[in-house]
């Protein structure tokens, strides 16, 4: 897994100095339609159950109701949220957690803390290796698949790794992107939370 951690600080240095000026304009978008805070930052599990703080550029409104509760994901989402997340623009700042070496280009997508009492044996294995920005379940369905298909695509990566088949995801997610399939499930503007049988 050296070379892949070597594959990893190239790509994402290479990857933030050429995106500085699109990723400061990005920031001021987000800062006029949005609001502050520009970035939202999460704990999420990373590799050997670690916890790391995810950062992505925020999506979602902070509104509330008149009793102080947290609108829904629908209602919160704004159409240009939902560009940055169909064009997985949002993600782009994870390169910074690939450079402090909490995250890999390609891996398991980093899910919630609250998750892991809830994960078989076999589900676990997802944290063998780093979270990803990207994975081979994002190119076999992202969001638009059950969780347990998402898990069993992360086991299967773990047990087939190779830097060409980083390489060849990485290609399969930007023509995903181009494309935007399976970016949620229908009826949904988020990924339902996994409660360990869904």
């Amino acid at each position: 897994m050296v070379l892949k951690r070597i594959f990893d600080m190239l790509l994402s240095t290479v990857g933030l100095v050429l995106l500085f000026p699109f990723l400061m304009v990005m920031a001021v978008l987000v800062k006029v339609k949005l609001g502050s805070p520009v970035f939202f930052i999460q704990e999420r599990v990373g590799k050997d159950n670690k916890l790391f703080k995810m950062i992505k550029f925020r999506s979602m409104l902070d509104d509330y109701d008149e009793t102080g509760k947290l609108l829904s994901d629908n209602e919160r989402l704004t159409d240009f949220g939902r560009i940055l997340r169909a064009t997985s623009i949002d993600e782009l700042p994870e390169l910074i957690n690939v450079l402090k070496g909490d995250m890999s280009i390609v891996g398991p997508r980093p899910l919630l803390k609250q998750y892991l009492p809830l994960y078989s044996r076999k589900q676990l294995r997802r944290h063998e290796v780093r979270p990803g920005i990207t994975g081979w379940a994002q190119i076999n369905g992202r969001n638009a698949i059950s969780w347990r298909e998402k898990f069993k695509h992360d086991v299967w990566y773990i047990d087939n790794w190779s830097l060409w088949l980083d390489i060849k995801i990485i290609f399969m997610t930007v023509r995903k992107v181009f494309v935007r399939e399976g970016v949620n499930q229908d009826d949904k503007v988020t990924m339902e939370y996994f409660n360990g049988k869904n």
